[in-house]
């Protein structure tokens, strides 16, 4: 059943077309009082015409209750008695209401409200009698409220039925802001859902670099040095292994807790929590390993920060010192300095070396890729802070980061 009716409203000429049927054989049936001669004809032509009319009323809503209301005016301009196929006129003024435009549903409600008087005027004529002897014609009489009443019985259907459509009309316009809505609320959800992703994966790529490039440049380094005394110094070359092994498994131990991200809730709680500014003199330690020289100072009163600072921090001083390594040349000396404000936490990463040149600054990064940098700036700029990157007056390279500790106003 519900296939039929699915069916039915994907083809509305096919109900139309039922309904036409059954009005042509109402308009076609004998009456008592059938007209003869060219009224007779009169009456026919409406009868074929109005079911012909209803077949295509909702494909073609304005012509085809413009071409009623033409039909039932020179109905009654002819004084042709209405049929039964008279009721398709209660259709179009329905028709008119629900599919016609504006102007097509005021000229249905006109005729609506013009059809009771007319229809009383015709068939006050057709009872009126011609006296020949007297050359006089006498019309039925009818008091005031009666007449009223008679007019106002022959309105309503009209006026009825073309407040049905207007119902329909403005029912068919409501579900249609509700499907727009929706659609709408869907393309926002599915553009918000884009941002979200993308925000989340520009922040796993940033953990990812940090990682990447902070693990590996110190197991490279190991690497080179284990190769270079293995020969002469055995024992040298076997704490440089050591080096890289505890260093592969803490890139190891970072690498599943970003992976932890992607996977659900309730697994993101087995992985080590996002390191912070007490894990700094563990990143000096292996750094120093790799043979860098750091000194480390704070200064304020230490305290608890929020994790986002925290981890923008330690990932700001690992990124620093991965690309003093990398640019800073052979005995180059780095101090990191952290200063526990009341309201702000500054952060000095600075070296002596050679510094980076201009094409490394221009391209957004220390690392020669254009991601150092941008990654600093983002991940300052999610706590709503502010970055200072430049060369350090008399030779070296200097990254100052301020972060607020309290919300921006």
């Amino acid at each position: 059943m519900q296939r039929l009716n699915a069916w039915l409203r994907r083809h509305p000429m096919v109900v139309d077309s039922a309904w036409a049927a059954i009005v042509l054989f109402l308009g076609l049936l004998p009456s008592d009082a059938g007209e003869v001669g060219w009224h007779g004809g009169v009456q026919f032509a409406v009868a074929i015409i109005l079911p012909l009319l209803m077949v295509f009323r909702r494909r073609l809503p304005d012509l085809t209750v413009a071409a009623a209301v033409v039909v039932g005016l020179t109905q009654v301009a002819l004084n042709v008695d209405p049929g039964g196929s008279s009721i398709a006129y209660l259709v179009f003024a329905y028709t008119g209401a629900a599919f016609g435009s504006t102007w097509i549903s005021r000229l249905a409600l006109a005729a609506g409200l013009s059809a009771g008087p007319l229809v009383f005027w015709e068939q006050k004529l057709l009872k009126s009698q011609y006296h020949p002897e007297t050359g006089t014609t006498t019309f039925h009489s009818y008091g005031i409220g009666e007449t009223l009443l008679i007019m106002g019985l022959m309105t309503s259907p009209f006026i009825l039925c073309w407040a049905w459509g207007r119902l329909t009309r403005v029912r068919r316009a409501y579900l249609v802001e509700l499907e727009d809505r929706a659609a709408r609320l869907e393309r926002e959800r599915d553009a918000q859902a884009k941002v979200a992703v993308a925000a989340e994966r520009a922040r796993i790529a940033r953990e990812l670099h940090d990682v990447v490039a902070h693990n590996v440049s110190v197991m490279i380094v190991q690497a080179d040095g284990a190769a270079y005394v293995l020969d002469n110094s055995p024992q040298q070359a076997k704490e440089a292994l050591s080096t890289i092994a505890s260093t592969g498994r803490q890139a190891l131990v970072e690498m599943r807790r970003l992976l932890g991200v992607l996977r659900t809730a309730d697994t993101v709680e087995e992985y080590v929590p996002q390191p912070g500014v007490e894990e700094l003199p563990e990143l000096l330690d292996q750094v120093r390993t790799a043979g860098l020289q750091v000194d480390f100072a704070t200064s304020g009163d230490p305290r608890e920060l929020p994790r986002g600072v925290e981890l923008t921090v330690y990932r700001i001083v690992q990124e620093a010192l991965t690309n003093v390594r990398k640019h800073g040349g052979p005995d180059v000396h780095a101090r990191v300095a952290v200063d526990f404000g009341e309201r702000e936490l500054a952060v000095l990463i600075e070296d002596d070396g050679r510094g980076s040149t201009d094409e490394q600054l221009a391209s957004g990064g220390t690392d020669g890729q254009g991601h150092g940098l941008i990654g600093m700036r983002e991940r300052v700029g999610m706590v709503s802070g502010s970055l200072d990157v430049g060369p350090r007056p008399g030779g070296g390279f200097r990254i100052r980061a301020v972060l607020p500790l309290k919300a921006a106003h």
